[in-house]
């Protein structure tokens, strides 16, 4: 029954870590900038979630991240003199140009060969997904953000309105994300989900409840296609 497979993008199939830590001021040791990174990236999850629950429009991922740099900074004076004009400038544009995890590619070519259609589904704008499908050479059938579709996920009406676009219905249609509060809207929307845990993300959640939580429990995507095949 499965027709298609809807990815959210960074994090699932891409390693937006890389390319923010080299992007952040070199005199930051590794461990800080691994930890700066985890929460600037926490924080955008939560700059989203706020302006879904007031009801406010979708913002441009660009206009975004940088207001989410400037708040987080500001509540991190230690190292607020460390990013200039340039250095800010510099970590927004990292976020268009990320590698994919090392399985991703051959995964989505299983999927593809098995008749499916594969679709990237994420918060974010098509500019951004644009220069990222294009920086990591992934090739999708359509690429979905939340600018597109006017909604951020997990509204419920952004589910509905990309199932509407595809003419699919929900049992046709498997999530994937590396993140919880994705699949949870997606199996509200009657959608089945495969979780592909990342230690990039879900920094708060309790990984024994998410397991339970999905249809399926990944560590990567070498085993996606069959996974999804059983589903």
């Amino acid at each position: 029954m499965i027709k298609v497979v809807l990815f959210d993008f960074m994090g699932t199939c891409l390693d937006w870590h890389t390319s923010i830590i080299q992007a952040l001021p070199a005199s930051l040791s590794d461990d800080k900038k691994s930890t700066f990174a985890l929460h600037y990236r926490q924080a955008y999850f939560d700059f989203n979630a706020k302006r879904l629950s007031e009801g406010q429009a979708v913002l441009d991922f660009d206009e975004t991240q940088r207001r989410v740099l400037d708040s987080y900074l500001v509540q991190h004076s230690d190292t607020k003199h460390l990013f200039s004009s340039d250095v800010k400038a510099q970590l927004i544009a990292a976020w268009h140009h990320q590698s994919a995890w090392p399985e991703v590619s051959v995964a989505l070519q299983r999927l593809k060969d098995n008749g499916l259609e594969i679709y990237v589904y994420a918060n974010g704008s098509t500019r951004l997904q644009l220069d990222l499908v294009k920086f990591a050479g992934l090739r999708f059938d359509m690429l979905f953000s939340s600018e597109l579709l006017g909604c951020y996920k997990p509204a419920p009406e952004s589910y509905a309105k990309v199932m509407r676009l595809l003419q699919v219905e929900p049992e046709e249609c498997v999530m994937v994300a590396a993140h919880a509060y994705d699949l949870r809207g997606a199996k509200a929307a009657g959608m089945k989900t495969v979780y592909i845990y990342r230690w990039t993300d879900d920094i708060r959640e309790d990984q024994e409840i998410v397991r339970e939580e999905n249809d399926a429990y990944l560590l990567d995507m070498r085993d996606l296609s069959r996974v999804v095949a059983a589903l």
